[in-house]
């Protein structure tokens, strides 16, 4: 079998709060992520060793990913919608569905259509958040989101979740792989779900790996070859496509989400709690292929 870690975990920067939505930025060779409850964005420069406070007062935002056209879409839990940032320019997306509010969009994607696909649990709107501000479910559930910004449109393409959190497709786009972070005291036991994906629309769902109470997969990136590297409580799992677990790697935090970057893309960027870490990998993200 292929060796798919071929570094040791290194930490690069600790003292957030909970550290979460890594994005690797080509145009500054970055990793850019959020510390939600410290209402801020910041950026590791790897060519440096430094990090800096990229925005802050930014509204608690969370997941992020690239647009086609080099610009960054993030979540916004204080504002309850996707927005862009273009050289530190913010501007909305979508903050609605039916003339009502969005929870508090948690992870994004951009397909290959240019197509804007969202999870949007409750987390930011929640009594007590530290995350966002509380609120109601306005619309009455917890729905996975396509937007199209053509006409912009807004269709509700997974509703059968109870708190859809990270997503990501498979490498042809032909699955969408959706974890669900309610856990069983809310009815769903906590597991990543995947679904076909046809005509932008996603069909019946199933069961890709159910996981242990204290091993949540929050968010994860799918490689080159389809596997799914995974945050699971204090590590990272790596499944095939299949749903076989390949590797573990042991995080002295509980993780919440990760990302490849680096010049070549082989290096794996986690957030875990209070920190920054990086692990180097034989594969690249789909998102990183030449």
């Amino acid at each position: 079998m292929e060796e798919l870690i071929t570094g040791t975990l290194e930490k690069l920067f600790e003292g957030t709060v909970w550290a979460e939505g890594p994005l690797w930025v080509p145009e500054s060779q970055t990793v850019r992520w959020s510390d939600i409850p410290n209402n801020r964005i910041l950026e590791f420069n790897p060519a440096t060793g430094q990090t800096r406070e990229y925005a802050t007062a930014v509204e608690f935002t969370n997941g992020r990913t690239l647009d086609r056209d080099g610009s960054v879409v993030q979540c916004s839990h204080g504002r309850r919608r996707v927005e862009r940032d273009h050289d530190g320019v913010v501007t909305a997306i979508v903050d609605s569905f039916g003339g009502r509010r969005l929870n508090s969009p948690n992870d994004v994607v951009v397909a290959g259509d240019g197509t804007i696909w969202f999870t949007d649990p409750p987390y930011g709107i929640l009594p007590g958040t530290t995350e966002g501000y509380e609120g109601d479910q306005e619309y009455g559930g917890c729905f996975v989101f396509r937007f199209d910004p053509v006409g912009e449109v807004l269709t509700p393409v997974v509703t059968d979740l109870i708190h859809p959190n990270g997503l990501a497709f498979s490498p042809d786009e032909s699955l969408l792989y959706v974890a669900d972070t309610a856990g069983p005291g809310l009815g769903s036991p906590f597991r990543i779900a995947v679904y076909p994906v046809e005509g932008g629309m996603c069909g019946e769902g199933r069961t890709f790996v159910e996981l242990e109470d204290d091993a949540v997969s929050d968010g994860f990136r799918v490689d080159v070859e389809g596997r799914v590297w995974t945050s699971a409580g204090s590590a990272v799992r790596v499944y095939s496509a299949d749903g076989e677990l390949l590797t573990a790697v042991d995080v002295p935090e509980r993780v919440s989400n990760l990302c490849f970057g680096g010049p070549d893309g082989r290096d794996l960027y986690i957030t875990a709690t209070t920190s920054l870490y990086r692990l180097r990998t034989s594969t690249q993200d789909t998102a990183a292929r030449p």
